[in-house]
């Protein structure tokens, strides 16, 4: 089973994801860690995140990138956190923009084949009405397609606003 959750930031849509793994009934939980720490603010936000699934169960990969070089324990509830980093890493990484899509994308397939449940989360990027620059807008549409792609794969995607989640595809929990 594939779950997408997307949010913006602050939403609640991490803690609604880790609910979705741990009462999933699966007993083997990966947390799928695609965040490069580059500076305090990013330690900060790694911290938070650990203190939020401490004591849960999960077991820690990280996976800034190239996740359909990586090879989950079969039948498991995975967690990724978060497409939009992974896409990031893959987009402005050494591979480079071109086949970013492609790549990010058979990784989700991949892992999604090998998990029981693979929950995605995605932020939620496209409202701020900011102006970017054209590195920023060419991410942010890899991006765009990308969450569109998975949502058709999954079998629910949830929005995550002020901790409500609204139900977009598939059943409610």
């Amino acid at each position: 089973m594939l779950i997408l959750v997307s949010g913006g930031a602050g939403s609640g849509k991490s803690e609604f994801a880790e609910g979705l793994v741990t009462s999933s009934g699966l007993d083997r939980r990966v947390y799928l860690a695609t965040m490069r720490v580059w500076d305090a603010e990013s330690v900060r936000r790694v911290e938070r995140h650990r203190q939020m699934r401490a004591g849960k169960g999960f077991e820690t990969l990280e996976c800034p990138e190239n996740l359909a070089g990586l090879t989950l324990p079969s039948g498991c509830a995975a967690l990724l956190e978060d497409l939009s980093n992974l896409t990031a890493n893959e987009f402005f990484g050494e591979q480079g923009r071109q086949g970013a899509f492609d790549r990010v994308l058979a990784g989700i397939d991949r892992a999604a084949g090998q998990a029981g449940l693979l929950v995605v989360v995605t932020n939620e990027l496209f409202s701020d009405g900011m102006d970017y620059g054209p590195d920023t807008l060419a991410y942010l549409d890899v991006l765009a397609r990308l969450n569109r792609a998975v949502a058709a794969r999954a079998d629910a995607v949830y929005e995550v606003v002020c901790g409500i989640p609204v139900a977009w595809k598939g059943e409610k929990p």
